[in-house]
């Protein structure tokens, strides 16, 4: 066993595993279950106008992430990453299979703070409103997205890199992990077996995250595993039935407001807070956070 997790892998390989299940699963898992959804949402009759152009909004706003994704990803992984690794690393680590195994589960545990983080300060909640805001709940909805929800990754992410963990590695891990979440938009699939649902998140668990629910707000932030959430006090199990949605919708399905709301209501609650200080304070207090007059 510990030959097996020694053994050094191969970077294209790697590579090659990542694109399959990262890249390739749009077309072999998402887009057909999407589909799958498309079909029962129709025999359910609840197929209507609003639930397609929500849809085709959580695309749009997508699209519009992954442009800035895309600028902060260069910037991010060609410079400030590569910084890190080269200047500020502990010993760089080798490609194995225990550093492959490692460097998932960090990103993942990684991604529950990240996660657990832009619900509970203002400014996350301003961007990670967006992805909640959907009155539905369905494989499109994985892909709606705010304005600076590609930010607080790297925040999370740079001390994975300081343990000496390759940037690219890092990066593709941490890919891994928003694409496992995505699999969990779901109404299709039920509770799982009891030992799956224990330790893994599952559809049920990510429902409950996603419900505006009060005894749901702020649950359930795993990403591939729920034992985080079990083991820092975050865990809610599905019962009542989950209404999907934020406490204050949006009631829009226009892509720009979609895309928007969270930081135009941001600016207008700083906007209504006196004091410099204070409008820092909200900065990183939590959402409902005001001065006491």
């Amino acid at each position: 066993m510990i030959e097996f997790l020694a053994k050094k892998l191969d970077w294209l390989d790697v590579q090659y595993w990542f694109y399959i299940f990262n890249d390739l699963s749009l077309f072999y898992i998402i887009v057909p279950f999407f589909a799958l959804e498309l079909i029962r949402y129709a025999y359910l009759k609840r197929l209507d106008k609003d639930l397609v152009l929500d849809s085709i909004a959580n695309v749009v706003t997508f699209g519009a992430f992954f442009l800035i994704e895309i600028i902060l990803g260069i910037l991010a992984i060609t410079k400030v990453y590569y910084w890190v690794y080269n200047n500020i690393s502990l010993p760089h680590l080798e490609l194995n299979w225990a550093t492959l195994i490692c460097c998932v589960l960090l990103a993942d545990f990684a991604y529950y703070w990240e996660h657990r983080t832009m619900h509970r300060i203002g400014i996350g909640w301003a961007t990670h409103t967006v992805h909640h805001s959907s009155p539905h709940f369905n494989m499109s909805v994985a892909y709606r997205f705010g304005p600076l929800d590609a930010i607080m990754p790297i925040v999370f992410s740079l001390p994975i890199v300081m343990l000496g963990f390759d940037p690219i590695l890092v990066l593709l891990s941490e890919v891994f992990v928003q694409v496992f979440q995505t699999l969990l938009h779901t109404e299709i699939i039920g509770k799982l077996t009891k030992p799956v649902e224990f330790i893994f998140n599952t559809p049920s668990h990510h429902r409950v995250h996603h419900g505006s629910n009060r005894q749901y707000w702020d649950k359930n932030y795993a990403g591939i595993l729920i034992i985080w959430d079990r083991m820092l006090g975050t865990f809610e199990p599905e019962k009542e039935k989950v209404v999907y949605g934020i406490s204050q919708p949006i009631n829009s399905v226009n892509p720009i407001v979609v895309f928007f709301h969270g930081i135009t209501r941001f600016v207008k609650k700083l906007r209504q807070i006196k004091g410099f200080s204070n409008k820092l304070l909200a900065f990183v207090k939590p959402p409902d956070w005001m001065p006491k007059p």
